[in-house]
């Protein structure tokens, strides 16, 4: 779902709109304009191996955006501030835990101001304590920066979490969508048992 948003994939029918802009069918240049609006974590945060903390959540800032080179340094500090990564300015992606490597993406996805921010399965691989941490902070940027955010997450306590609407998916199907309470209501033998598997 998420490649058919960003544009990697096509879909089979239908179309994809972003702030009501078709990108279904867009060509290269007018999708990359658009992509720029979106923020995206990917489940392995995805960071370069050979680029310290503040120059990895630099990097977009220095590709898509005239600030000089100070007002890079000072826009992803406050952005490393904002996720608590401020002390680890220096540090590589290979000296820090996976969940600060998460965080280092989240503030990474955020450098260009997205009105929409993708998340793939952003607990993913986290003991219980760290995956709340990231939920709450999920949370929290949402507000901070009043932006649309589609996680995909088979983690349904922290979907509960910080997640407004719900959509349940097998196969490509979705099978019911809604509140965590609706989906509880939910007649569906798949969902229900997902609930219950994964209470």
């Amino acid at each position: 779902m998420l490649k058919l948003l960003v544009g990697l994939q096509q879909p089979d029918s239908g179309e994809i709109q972003i702030q009501g802009q078709t990108i279904t069918g867009l060509e290269s240049k007018p999708l990359n304009e658009i992509r720029k609006k979106i923020g995206f974590l990917f489940q392995q945060s995805a960071l370069y191996d050979s680029l310290t903390v503040e120059e990895n959540v630099s990097f977009p800032l220095s590709r898509h955006t005239t600030l000089s080179s100070e007002e890079r340094k000072t826009k992803a500090r406050e952005l490393l501030s904002s996720v608590g990564m401020d002390q680890e300015l220096k540090k590589m992606p290979s000296q820090i835990s996976g969940g600060m490597q998460k965080r280092v993406g989240l503030a990474r996805a955020l450098a260009l101001d997205p009105a929409v921010m993708l998340l793939d399965e952003p607990t993913a691989g986290l003991d219980p304590i760290t995956a709340t941490e990231i939920g709450d902070l999920i949370s929290q940027l949402q507000k901070k920066h009043q932006m649309t955010s589609i996680v995909v997450t088979h983690d349904i306590h922290g979907a509960k979490h910080f997640a407004d609407r719900l959509v349940m998916l097998n196969q490509g199907i979705v099978l019911v969508e809604g509140t965590f309470e609706e989906l509880q209501k939910s007649k569906d033998q798949f969902v229900v048992q997902f609930l219950r598997e994964a209470a």
